[in-house]
């Protein structure tokens, strides 16, 4: 019975993130793209400067930039490390290239989903923000859609509970660490009827009273841990790659020619081009979907709480979001992988990426499988609090705002925690995936309908910024300071 609820359920989850899906999303990215006038190229200059830049007046309860983070803390992961390795060795390295073209799309639905989510957001009486995918559906596109937002408030909880926030997190970060100290499975413990190293146990007692600290804080709490973690765990990977590829400087063009030659079939044998190129199109897209997570609706929910007035603002910042994620950390990673050729020598997933450090990085091969695994695990853990908030405004949506239920709801993520490292059973982790899918449908159907309110919130924003540059311009000539 089992098997056949299991098989079901693999085959759900092909259907909800086939081509479809991920047609709908990239479909949805170029529309906006076109509306928007290429707008994630003209003003990514401004988005960055924005991004480090916070606004001092506004409503919200994090800076823009906390805000950022904590979206980053959620989509910045595993997905990053394991996620390109994966995609390489089953598209090839042409994957990446059409990682860029997900990525360069993403950013136009990343800043759509910035905009309506400042502009439909809602703050009561306390100053305590909501807003996200729900609250633009309701707020934009009238009362009459309320299910909508409730359909995807319901899979956006399920997805930061079941599997995507708690169990596939903190399963990673126990086993690396297992493997890691004990990878010969000398010390056990019998639990459950099966047996545990004792580093997983430890590991997965500490990783709980750490997400225990931070989420029981509440947004404040995830904000401030996600300021310092993010941009730590992302400047230590990205120095790593960094060291990798400067030491293989003269490789890299040689890369950057085999990724362009397999995005288009040049390298296949002959008679299997388009079959390739579809390969590493599906293959590409599809990880990059899952990596910057644009268009699935988890990130306003972020940005939302940010401390801003202008909604256009801080859908640049969100944008930024999408450029970190996929043109800079993956692309570090896909270059470094690409390189070392440790994608066709018959490793996968995270040992690919591992060859990449152990053959890139000039330190002993067991400080460079260390420094990866503390990149996992710092990128897992800021996945845990970050979806664990996601999960939190979503429930108190569909509460009505029951602090209540919301407190359930964490002490109910802290025991999927406690119990991640003994889960195995991979129906948890399909059913989580499918809810991703299905969280997106009722975002893609909100960010089509009100894309004339991005439009317009986008044109005035750039109106007001540019009368205010010629205010400033006549009071200098005036000699008014």
């Amino acid at each position: 019975m089992l098997e056949l609820v299991s098989s079901v359920l693999l085959k759900v989850d092909d259907f909800v993130w086939g081509v479809p899906l991920i047609v709908l999303i990239l479909a949805t990215g170029i529309y906006l793209s076109v509306r928007l006038k290429g707008l994630q190229i003209r003003k990514l200059p401004a988005a960055l400067k924005y991004m480090i830049q916070n606004e001092e007046e506004g409503h919200g309860e994090v800076s823009s930039f906390a805000a950022l983070c904590t979206a980053l803390s959620a989509t910045i992961g595993t997905g990053n490390i394991v996620g390109v390795a994966t995609a390489i060795v089953a598209g090839g390295p042409g994957a990446l290239f059409w990682m860029w073209i997900a990525a360069f799309f993403g950013m136009a639905t990343k800043y759509a989903e910035g905009v309506l989510a400042i502009k439909y957001r809602v703050i009561d009486d306390k100053g305590h923000v909501l807003g996200g995918p729900f609250y633009y559906i309701e707020n934009g596109m009238g009362k009459g859609y309320r299910w909508l937002g409730k359909i995807f408030a319901f899979f956006g909880a399920g997805v930061g509970l079941l599997g995507i926030g708690t169990f596939t997190q903190v399963n990673g970060i126990t086993s690396a660490v297992g493997n890691f100290f004990d990878v010969e499975k000398a010390h056990v413990i019998s639990l459950f009827g099966r047996e545990y190293t004792i580093a997983v146990i430890i590991s997965g007692i500490v990783l709980t009273v750490c997400v225990a600290l931070v989420v029981l804080g509440g947004i404040k709490r995830i904000a401030k841990v996600s300021e310092i973690i993010v941009p730590f765990m992302a400047v230590i990977y990205v120095v790593s790659c960094v060291v990798i590829l400067a030491l293989n400087a003269s490789k890299i063009p040689g890369a950057f020619r085999v990724i362009l030659e397999s995005a288009f079939g040049f390298r296949a044998a002959a008679g299997g081009a388009l079959g390739a190129v579809l390969l590493a199109m599906q293959k590409g897209i599809a990880r990059g979907i899952f990596s910057n997570e644009a268009g699935l609706g988890s990130a306003p929910i972020a940005a939302a709480a940010a401390q801003t007035k202008e909604p256009a603002r801080q859908g640049l910042v969100s944008m930024t979001g999408t450029f970190i994620d996929t043109i800079v950390v993956c692309t570090m990673t896909g270059l470094c992988i690409v390189l070392t050729e440790s994608y066709n020598v018959g490793l996968q997933g995270v040992e690919v990426t591992t060859r990449a450090f152990q053959q890139g990085l000039p330190i002993p091969s067991w400080a460079s499988s260390f420094l990866l695994m503390i990149c996992l695990i710092f990128f897992a853990f800021t996945t845990i609090i970050g979806w664990n908030y996601y999960g939190e405004r979503c429930l108190e949506y569909l509460s009505s705002g029951s602090r209540r239920a919301v407190m359930g709801y964490r002490c109910l993520y802290i025991l999927a925690i406690f119990i991640g490292p003994f889960m195995t059973v991979e129906a948890v982790w399909t059913i989580a995936d499918i809810f991703n899918a299905l969280m997106a449908l009722p975002n893609l159907i909100a960010l089509l309908a009100l894309s004339g309110v991005v439009v317009h919130e986008t044109k005035e924003y750039w109106k007001r910024m540019g009368e205010n540059v010629k205010t400033a311009v006549l009071c200098d000539d005036n000699g008014v300071r």
